[in-house]
């Protein structure tokens, strides 16, 4: 679409979420080792993973990031994907990690959540 001297592009794409954490280092390798994404880069203020598609990502912001979000929320950012839901919920239990409840609705999408060691909120979808 034209816009004037502006070309504004039809649709957006979201390329990467943002969840607040207290050490991004500390944060990366629980995100990797839990959900299996790929530490794609690594620093004092955050940490980028990804899915191997390499077209969206997750970024971990720590204090010196400058956010002013702290790490705890209660309402997840985004949500993550997983191929077999219940077999996931069943890893997680396994290990120790507090989930919740399968909720939603076979038809439209099933989810549960978890919380990482920042507090965060989790949503984890069969779709």
């Amino acid at each position: 679409m034209w816009l004037g001297s502006i070309t504004v592009m039809s649709s957006a794409m979201i390329t990467t979420a943002f969840i607040p954490v207290s050490d991004p280092s500390v944060a990366a390798r629980w995100y990797s080792q839990i959900l299996g994404l790929d530490i794609l880069a690594l620093d004092n203020w955050s940490a980028v993973l990804g899915d191997g598609a390499g077209s969206t990502s997750l970024t971990l912001l720590g204090p010196e990031s400058g956010i002013k979000a702290t790490p705890g929320l209660k309402w997840a950012t985004c949500n993550f994907l997983v191929q077999n839901l219940a077999g996931k919920r069943a890893e997680l239990e396994r290990q120790g990690i507090p989930v919740g409840a399968v909720e939603g609705s076979a038809d439209v999408c099933l989810f549960f959540t978890l919380a990482d060691p920042d507090g965060n909120t989790l949503l984890l979808t069969d779709r």
